[in-house]
């Protein structure tokens, strides 16, 4: 990992970019950014952004500084990287005069099929970004090599748009998902039942809607009419969580995005995320993050 002097992430705005499809049909946007003098601007200058389409980037020449929530990681020709959706990152150029790559912003869960349903919800981010995935390059050489491969080519269809395209390109991004899927040696892309989610979604909106105020195991029940223990075996099985664990880390995660992009109190973002008592809200922040709301507000300045 390369660190690079921060200035305060929690003064930058964090911009939530639209995605404007090429193809509306496609749900994607794939283009190519080259560079041929350096960008002279500083990581911290660079503003941090998100955006609900999955974003899979395959460097082709020069170095690029990636950072996101925990990580800062530069990439040269031949690495790809996935963030997942609304994941806030950013990038700056390295080293070099000249830099090349791809960027592919995609709506996944528009590319799945009658056939490909059963899989849909282990791409669905609900108890986590799909950049954990990113481990498998760091491993496998030969899947990081056949990912950037399948992004160029993407990116050439989309560009020549010859009879057919779009099946090729349809087929391309279930290759992608395939290679995810078969090259997951720790199992971080879960299987889940359709049906049990489906079944799960008033819950799930009530959650989402609800993280500032007061959330109940007895509310969650009233909306799907079942038993309290029924419900909370039910849950836990379905979302691979409690629910008392799956509600705190929305609230965290709600936390760490706050934190990023505001400048409000920790106090103040305790309250906005539903957890007004500061020893607990420490005590969870630290539990998903093994630092405080303000180590991590430190990190965030510092560490690239």
């Amino acid at each position: 990992m390369s660190l690079v002097k921060s200035n305060d992430v929690q003064d930058l705005e964090a911009v939530n970019e639209e995605v404007v499809y090429q193809n509306p049909l496609l749900y994607l946007k794939i283009w190519e950014i080259y560079n041929r003098t350096r960008d002279t601007r500083t990581l911290e200058e660079h503003c941090w952004h998100y955006h609900k389409e999955v974003e899979l980037l395959a460097i082709i020449e020069g170095y690029l500084g990636i950072q996101s929530k925990d990580h800062y990681t530069v990439l040269g020709p031949g690495d790809v990287r996935i963030f997942g959706a609304s994941q806030l990152h950013r990038t700056h150029q390295l080293h070099t005069d000249k830099l090349r790559y791809i960027v592919f912003q995609i709506d996944l869960q528009k590319h799945f099929d009658q056939s490909t349903m059963p899989y849909l919800y282990c791409f669905s981010e609900l108890t986590q970004p799909l950049d954990v995935m990113n481990y498998i390059f760091e491993e496998k050489e030969l899947v990081k090599d056949e990912f950037h491969t399948l992004i160029t080519e993407i990116f050439t269809e989309s560009q020549s748009k010859l009879d057919g395209y779009e099946i090729a390109i349809s087929s391309m991004i279930k290759q992608i998902m395939l290679l995810l899927l078969r090259h997951d040696t720790r199992n971080l892309l879960s299987y889940t039942e359709k049906a049990a989610l489906h079944r799960l979604q008033p819950v799930l909106s009530y959650i989402d809607h609800n993280l500032e105020n007061k959330i109940t195991v007895e509310e969650a029940c009233s909306l799907l009419n079942l038993s309290y223990h029924y419900f909370i075996k039910y849950f836990k099985k379905t979302m691979g969580k409690s629910f008392i664990d799956y509600v705190n880390y929305k609230r965290i995660k709600k936390a760490e995005r706050l934190l990023m992009t505001s400048d409000l109190s920790i106090e103040n973002i305790g309250y906005d995320v539903g957890i007004p008592n500061m020893a607990q809200f420490y005590k969870l922040f630290k539990r998903y993050n093994n630092c405080s709301p303000k180590e991590f507000k430190e990190r965030m300045r510092n560490e690239g």
